[in-house]
């Protein structure tokens, strides 16, 4: 996908895009229900019956315009519950009858459909649905029938994610001019189907400045010469893993190793963690037993737990001059200390906190429900109030440094909702940081491949049940070698000569 097109722009900058295309004579309107026309008749082709759900707003107008394209093709029903209200939606309606259209304000009075297109309110939702519009999403949601949605799927909110009351579930989206971020997180992928973007033919010159982007992988730099040992490829230090906690201190060795990194050791605050029959090759040592090198990579809090003696181990690591990275038990014992986020925010380079939503609840003072519903505001809030690269991991999971500037992961699915997928990918993105990459890249990378790891579980397994954190590993080692090995080789990578 060109990065133009894994764009994200913010409603401000979306209605000043609109208004400046307006004033330079360009018709999105009519671009989009050409799009949009030209879209259906590649997908479902006729003859077939089409029912529009058109609404009072430009979103409307969209739908009426493809209407009126497909008249001559197509037997075309369209319910429009209300009235247009903006004058491009009412020239559209006025056109669409001109041309021999109908319009019905009563659901019941409609043919049957062989696909839906739901037109009803798109991005510009605002406020939740009262208990008619939720009848009538209903009502929709009962045609059996494919749904296509413009922009976005009625009755969710296009830049949270989240539904306003009651949404109609789309098989299709087609995002018009840029990609909304509500359509890949919280509630919007179980809503939003596949999603198409339809650019519209805008020209570049009005395309105003991204807010965020889709993630994408940047793993070019990872490329390995011939002539390298262990140490081309850096140190992690695991530290977690106190009684009854160890396999989540295991699982993040695990993965630094699998994902690259040169050698890794855990420093358990359980003396008895002495060894790990399946991965001998980590080095495991009680805490006080060994130092930390100024050039590790260290990542810290997976079985971590919150003992005083893990506020003491945090405190001092904090300290730590190299890359660093907090999940789990650091971030719970940071919550509750003001010191410590202190010593966080100066730092000399901005640390990794991977937290999920109870733990950025935490983190910010806030119930986990009300952050919830807008999990865009909530990552930046912590980048900036932290001063960090901050994941927030769920459904689309969110990266965001102090800048504010975000990337949204598409990728992902229900697979990963499972203990111990947090440890693994806290132990990834060491394992990339050890390699070279700064916190943003290695974070947005390892985040890429564990969500796509998921992904290609469900495609194997024919479904999202029964993923282990520690299955996710060899799925992930294949997608990055893979990556890698579907680049551009160069000299360094050029083919044995036998």
């Amino acid at each position: 996908m060109p990065a133009n097109e894994r764009a994200l722009i913010d409603a401000a900058a979306l209605r000043q895009w609109e208004q400046q295309a307006a004033q330079a004579g360009l018709d999105l309107m009519a671009r989009a229900g050409a799009a949009i026309a030209q879209w259906l008749r590649q997908h479902y082709p006729p003859p077939r019956q089409l029912l529009f759900a058109a609404g009072s707003g430009n979103n409307g107008g969209d739908a009426l315009i493809a209407a009126r394209l497909l008249l001559a093709d197509y037997v075309v029903g369209v319910w429009q519950p209300q009235p247009p209200i903006t004058a491009a939606a009412q020239a559209a309606g006025q056109q669409y009858l001109a041309a021999g259209g109908r319009l019905d304000s009563a659901l019941a009075a409609l043919p049957p459909a062989e696909v839906l297109i739901d037109g009803l309110f798109g991005a510009g939702l605002n406020r939740p649905l009262d208990a008619g519009w939720q009848a009538d999403l209903a009502a929709l949601d009962a045609l059996p029938c494919p749904r296509v949605a413009l922009d976005v799927p009625s009755g969710l909110d296009a830049w949270s994610g989240c539904v306003q009351g009651a949404a109609l579930p789309a098989d299709h989206t087609l995002a018009l001019l840029c990609h909304k971020p509500g359509l890949f997180t919280a509630d919007g992928r179980d809503y939003s189907g596949s999603v198409e973007l339809l650019t519209l033919d805008c020209p570049p010159a009005l395309v105003p400045a991204a807010q965020g982007e889709l993630l994408a992988a940047n793993l070019a730099s990872l490329k390995r010469r011939h002539n390298s040992n262990k140490g081309s490829f850096g140190s992690v230090s695991i530290i977690g893993g106190c009684a009854g906690m160890g396999g989540a201190a295991l699982l993040a060795g695990r993965a630094a190793l699998a994902l690259g990194a040169g050698k890794v050791r855990i420093h358990s605050l359980d003396a008895r963690l002495a060894l790990d029959p399946l991965w001998p090759e980590l080095m495991i040592a009680p805490l006080g037993n060994s130092s930390l090198a100024a050039d590790e990579v260290v990542a810290i809090g997976p079985g971590l737990g919150q003992s005083p003696q893990a506020h003491r181990i945090l405190a001092s690591v904090l300290a730590h001059p190299g890359a660093l990275l907090l999940d789990a038990d650091a971030l719970n014992l940071l919550a509750g200390d003001d010191a410590l986020q202190q010593q966080l925010r100066q730092r000399p380079r901005p640390a990794v906190i991977t937290p999920h939503p109870a733990e950025a609840a935490r983190l910010l003072a806030c119930s986990t429900v009300s952050m919830q519903q807008d999990r865009l505001a909530t990552v930046r809030r912590l980048a900036a109030k932290l001063g960090v690269i901050a994941v927030l991991k769920g459904a689309g999971s969110l990266l965001c440094g102090p800048d504010g500037y975000y990337r949204l992961c598409a990728a992902g699915n229900a697979a990963l909702a499972s203990a111990g997928q947090g440890d693994i990918l806290s132990g990834s993105i060491a394992a990339l940081l050890a390699q070279g990459q700064d916190e943003t890249t290695a974070a947005g990378n390892a985040v890429w491949l564990h969500a796509s790891a998921g992904d290609r579980y469900l495609a194997d397994a024919g479904g999202p049940i029964g993923l282990r954190a520690s299955s996710t590993l060899p799925l992930m080692q294949q997608l990055l070698n893979q990556q890698l090995a579907g680049s551009d080789h160069d000299l360094h990578h050029r083919k044995p000569p036998f």
